[in-house]
């Protein structure tokens, strides 16, 4: 059985913003709105969920891309250090979870809008299909392939959330990051809305659980391009 609490993080963020090295966070159990753990299983395909890790201000996309997905070598931050992501997780490795701010412009969904999300379609901005796309500049990432960049000016893949997945519960757990992290650069960028949204503490590091919203009910409009 894991263990449900996580041991407390200093307050310091990591003094580099692109490193290949995994880094290990507060072990977090995905829980839903009312508290709940989340169900690996109930957790329906190609559709876009959002938590916070891992800190109260850094938003991620949690995917269920409804097919399996396979470890991705070679993948690469801005500062050419190289990584390989590892692949879903759940019964069928079809589960993902990415940082959701932009690798470009650092944009990312806010409680008001969001420029980016994963698309199952094609559309008039992109000729890719099963996407994370920004309409910020038009930045196209594919969630089965740890979020490598397709089309667009993003300078590296998204940063991959770390995912581990118990069967015997079905319980979902994010334990860290991979690749090129911009938490530095993001809080730096937004320090005066982030500590509007969130009370003052955007930086505070997520212990215990993460509490995971579909898109649509987190965010009042999102922008399709």
């Amino acid at each position: 059985m894991f263990a449900c609490a996580a041991q407390a993080l200093t307050a310091t963020l990591p003094a580099a913003a692109a490193d290949a090295t995994p880094r290990r966070y507060s072990r977090a159990r995905l829980v839903d709105a009312s508290g709940r753990p989340l169900r690996a299983r109930s957790l329906a395909a190609n559709r876009n969920f959002i938590f916070h890790y891992p800190f109260a201000g850094t938003p991620c996309f949690l995917l269920n891309l409804g097919r399996p997905t396979k470890p991705a070598a070679k993948l690469k931050t801005a500062s050419e250090e190289t990584y390989e992501w590892p692949g879903g997780v759940g019964a069928g490795r079809s589960i993902v979870a990415y940082s959701a701010i932009c690798a470009h412009r650092l944009t990312y969904p806010t409680r008001e809008i969001s420029f980016i999300s994963y698309r199952e379609e094609k559309s008039a901005g992109s000729r890719f299909a099963h996407v994370i796309h920004c309409c910020s500049e038009h930045s196209q990432y594919d969630p089965a392939e740890g979020a490598k960049v397709l089309a667009g000016p993003a300078p590296q893949p998204l940063a991959a959330i770390l995912l581990d997945y118990d069967p015997k519960s079905d319980n979902l757990y994010a334990t860290g990051t991979l690749g090129g992290e911009l938490f530095n650069e993001f809080f730096s960028k937004y320090e005066f809305r982030l500590a509007l949204d969130f009370q003052g503490r955007p930086k505070t590091a997520v212990e215990g659980h993460c509490v995971v919203s579909e898109l649509t009910d987190y965010c009042r409009q999102q922008v399709k391009c």
